[in-house]
């Protein structure tokens, strides 16, 4: 069961933009993610090279956490909301929930619910 000190924490790298360092300090090494029911990505490095390689396709992205992270036992369940600008200055918005399994206070699964046609609704910048 994860300390709430340690969902905390890593909500708190999330926010402050710390996305690769987040899943470096509180996944396990055998952690996997995957998309709302996707392939899933399986290894701490994988899993970081994957953030890296979305962090690089975007000028900015603002993580903000909606409410407080539900924790029941093993499993934690938190709602957020990143705000994307594209390297032309489109944005976009996704919602998501993101459902955890931890093993201690490291993350060993997490999948990702959203509705993917939000990341077709692009404002362009001015």
């Amino acid at each position: 069961m994860p300390s709430r000190q340690a969902v905390e924490a890593l909500a708190a790298a999330i926010e402050a933009g710390r996305y690769v360092e987040a899943i470096q300090e509180f996944y396990a090494e055998h952690a996997s993610m995957r998309e709302n029911l996707g392939e899933r990505r399986v290894g701490r490095a994988v899993l970081a090279a994957g953030e890296q390689a979305v962090m690089a396709r975007y000028q900015t992205i603002i993580a903000e956490r909606i409410g407080p992270a539900i924790v029941d036992g093993d499993h934690v369940a938190s709602r957020w909301r990143f705000s994307f600008t594209t390297r032309s200055g489109a944005q976009l918005a996704l919602e998501e929930v993101a459902w955890q399994r931890w093993e201690g206070d490291k993350v060993a699964e997490e999948t990702f619910f959203y509705d993917p046609a939000q990341m077709a609704a692009v404002r362009q910048g001015t």
